[in-house]
């Protein structure tokens, strides 16, 4: 900043006062507190949004708000921006919109002002249809404001509910995130978390003090625990540079808003995999599904929540240059049985394709649900609801593959015609009935091979149209692609009502 006063008098005075508002800007407590952050190994808020989108496309907006409060000795200190960055800006020369919370501004506190930038970027995106990434760095509420800051939370939980299903929402976790500052996040479609990053709604203090014994913030609710337990981190990255490339890379395969179409770009070649002998002869052998999944896309699949419910594989990838959401069960983890957990994954996945219009490919390969006394009681009925509910809601065009197992419930729920799903194709290894052998013939009281012989496999499905088409596994790509081809062609018309009643 220039050390003598602009003349105001003059137009060359007033730019220069604004050209050092706007500089003063860019470190509203000084360049000790930029240093601080780069000696911890972190990156401003600023340069967290500057990463994010293109070089030279970010327009920042409300650079130069203050909040307004007097109480406390507020006044002695009012920095620009209040604590927040926002803007919008371009990501491989799409639009969106952006706010990045600022923790050395007392302390990523959300004041007043502060959530009123954040509510108007939340409605400049949500009207002009483009994405919203919000960078996540704030401990909650600023004390010396009072009730206002949750009145203002509240407001931006409301903004984030409204947006849902309009635009696409990403969160990225990069510092510890508290209070009502860490609801706002598992509203978002994708979150991403940083490691070393924490979401909690109590401080570890109050917990400690509670329990009458000591936590963390990474204990509460660090990256490990939201990717693994809780599942809300659908993706985590070493470094917080690293949780904004992987929003970019997520931005890739989603479409700026609900009434826009699946991206499509250039067709990339898939895997090289024979999948005509992928499959074992045994039954009870167990592989890994993104090989499928790899040989069947273009080789780029974004798996989310991989540490989570893995049983149930989940992720973005394209087909044909198409960008789709997949879904496929995991024989190599739990033999690909269902749990209430790869359920309520796979079913707010779902959602979230069939909220942007995304196209859905589901890979088969499950006995059912985990037969055990700790799933029941979890709520594995409520979760295999949810599923139920989710598919048979979507108006995205859906197919499904069945590679090997499909027994009873893992059946119905997993993409099946009476479910809705639009093309169902099976492999000749395909086993399509209400169980396994053994249980089958004990129920019926018929011999077990010959069971076996009659009804493990694709053909009694298919001559009741349950089964499109019985194909060869390396076929497979070819059929998936004219599918979706076709299915951009779907017409839906749902029922007019408000909402229908998932089981959350």
């Amino acid at each position: 900043m220039s050390s003598s006063k602009p003349d105001m008098t003059t137009t060359a005075g007033r730019i220069e006062d604004l050209r050092n508002r706007l500089e003063e800007a860019q470190a509203p407590v000084g360049q000790d507190a930029i240093d601080a952050v780069h000696e911890a190994g972190g990156a401003t808020a600023r340069e967290r949004v500057l990463q994010l989108v293109d070089d030279g496309t970010f327009v920042e907006t409300d650079a130069l708000a203050k909040h307004r409060v007097e109480a406390y000795k507020m006044d002695k200190s009012k920095p620009s921006t209040d604590g927040v960055v926002t803007g919008y800006g371009l990501i491989d020369g799409r639009r969106v919109c952006v706010f990045s919370q600022d923790p050395t501004i007392f302390d990523g506190q959300i004041g007043e002002v502060y959530a009123d930038k954040i509510l108007k970027i939340y409605d400049l995106a949500t009207k002009t249809g483009v994405p919203l990434i919000g960078i996540y760095d704030s401990t909650g509420p600023r004390w010396k404001e009072g009730i206002v800051t949750a009145h203002m939370q509240a407001q931006i939980l409301r903004a984030a509910t409204r947006a849902s299903g309009l635009i696409p929402q990403i969160a990225v976790v990069a510092g510890d995130a508290a209070a009502l500052a860490a609801v706002t996040a598992p509203l978002a479609d994708i979150t991403v978390m940083a490691e070393g990053a924490s979401l909690h709604v109590t401080s570890p203090d109050i917990v400690s003090k509670v329990s009458a014994a000591e936590t963390t913030a990474a204990e509460l609710g660090g990256s490990a625990v939201h990717a693994n337990e809780t599942g809300l981190a659908q993706l985590t990255a070493a470094t917080d540079a690293d949780a904004v490339e992987l929003a970019r890379a997520v931005v890739s395969y989603l479409p700026l808003n609900n009434k826009a179409t699946s991206p499509l770009g250039a067709e990339a070649a898939a895997a090289d995999t024979d999948l005509d002998t992928f499959i074992p002869d045994d039954d009870n052998q167990p592989y890994d599904v993104a090989d499928i999944i790899g040989a069947v896309t273009d080789g780029d699949f974004l798996e989310l929540s991989p540490g989570f419910a893995a049983s149930v594989v989940t992720g973005f990838a394209h087909v044909g240059g198409r960008a789709v959401g997949v879904v496929a069960t995991q024989p190599s983890v739990l033999a690909g049985c269902l749990t209430r957990g790869a359920a309520r994954k796979a079913a707010r996945f779902i959602r979230t394709c069939d909220a942007f219009n995304l196209p859905i490919v589901q890979f088969v390969d499950s006995p059912g649900f985990v037969p055990s006394v700790e799933e029941e009681r979890s709520g594995a009925a409520a979760g295999a609801a949810a599923l139920a509910y989710a598919f048979a809601e979507a108006q995205v065009g859906t197919i499904t593959v069945v590679t090997r197992k499909a027994f009873g419930p893992a059946y119905a729920l997993l993409g099946s015609k009476g479910l809705g799903a639009d093309l169902v194709f099976a492999w000749p290894t395909a086993q399509i009935a209400l169980a396994d052998a053994t249980t089958a013939a004990e129920a019926i009281g018929t011999d077990e091979a010959a069971y076996a012989e009659e009804n493990l496999n694709p053909y009694v499905a298919t001559e009741r149209g349950l089964v499109d088409a019985v194909i060869e596994p390396s076929a497979t790509r070819a059929r998936v692609l004219e599918g979706l081809r076709l299915l951009e062609r779907k017409v839906a018309y749902p029922a007019q009502k408000k909402h229908g009643n998932i089981p959350l």
